[in-house]
């Protein structure tokens, strides 16, 4: 009888990163302008720069959670379990570090900067819900159909 082997780290492609670059760049990008719109109607320039750097704190939170499970999961999968927590913890410090140095400059307004920071996490999150595959056969992205 042989013994079971256990997988303890991914070799393979990293369909985070692959996940993370689409939320950025498809999801994201495109909602910029209507974003920055939204925040400058009530709050005027400061409010459009206060949103746009919430929603770029948010796509670089995505971008650095990918990185460190891609990178964890090559190691070990014991690691990465331990980088998601720690991750967690760790990015959560660096929107703390990267908000308040600004919270008084006078380009920051704190009531559209926080609503683009909740509203996007949560909402860039739920849109790419419906292009990820919860496959096995396809992890990460669901895999396009060419209609011609």
């Amino acid at each position: 009888m042989t013994t079971p082997q256990f997988v303890t780290r991914l070799d393979g492609p990293a369909p985070e990163r692959d996940i993370a670059r689409d939320l950025v760049l498809k999801r994201a990008l495109p909602v910029l302008p209507a974003i920055l719109v939204l925040a400058a109607l009530p709050w005027g320039l400061t409010g459009a720069i206060s949103a746009g750097y919430a929603l770029l704190l948010v796509c670089l939170n995505f971008l650095l959670a990918a990185s460190l499970m891609a990178w964890s999961a090559k190691i070990s999968l014991t690691l990465m379990m331990g980088v998601v927590l720690g991750g967690y913890i760790l990015r959560l410090g660096l929107l703390v570090v990267a908000v308040v140095p600004f919270r008084h400059a006078g380009w920051m307004q704190i009531t559209p900067f926080a609503i683009t920071l909740g509203v996007s996490h949560l909402g860039l999150l739920l849109w790419e819900l419906r292009h990820v595959a919860g496959s096995l056969a396809y992890p990460g992205l669901k895999p396009t159909t060419n209609k011609d």
